[in-house]
């Protein structure tokens, strides 16, 4: 009589992977979505944490349908996530996804602009006359 089998283990999970370049068609959408100044604007006022989406409308002077619009653009390029809380669309601002299609642009066309950038920032340390 053969023993009894033991099951095999289980695999181990593999490793979440990691997040892909956007790529050309993701970036442009970016971009797209990003060339309007009321969905800038929009961007801007997420930057302070998540908002529901009749917030949002009631900063503008445009109707609600028209920032729905404005938000569905930036939900479609990524820049923004939404959730719902019972009856409310609450808004967030997708700053990972925001910060790699500009980031990585900026850094193939004037990479020199991430030094700028953090200089410019700094204040001059005490006794710097420059």
């Amino acid at each position: 009589m053969e023993p009894p089998s033991t099951p095999a283990p289980a695999p181990a999970p593999a490793p979440a992977p990691a997040p892909a370049p956007a790529s050309d068609d993701e970036e442009a959408s970016a971009f797209r979505a990003l060339a309007d100044p009321t969905r800038r604007q929009i961007l801007e006022d997420l930057r302070g944490g998540e908002l529901a989406a009749g917030e949002i409308a009631s900063r503008f002077s445009i109707s609600a349908p028209s920032i729905s619009r404005h938000l569905g653009v930036l939900k479609g390029a990524g820049l923004v996530t939404e959730r719902r809380d019972a009856n409310r669309i609450l808004y967030s601002l997708a700053e990972e996804r925001l910060a790699m299609c500009v980031g990585r642009f900026l850094s193939a066309v004037c990479p020199e602009q991430i030094v700028l950038r953090h200089t410019k920032w700094r204040p001059a340390p005490e006794g710097d006359a420059s």
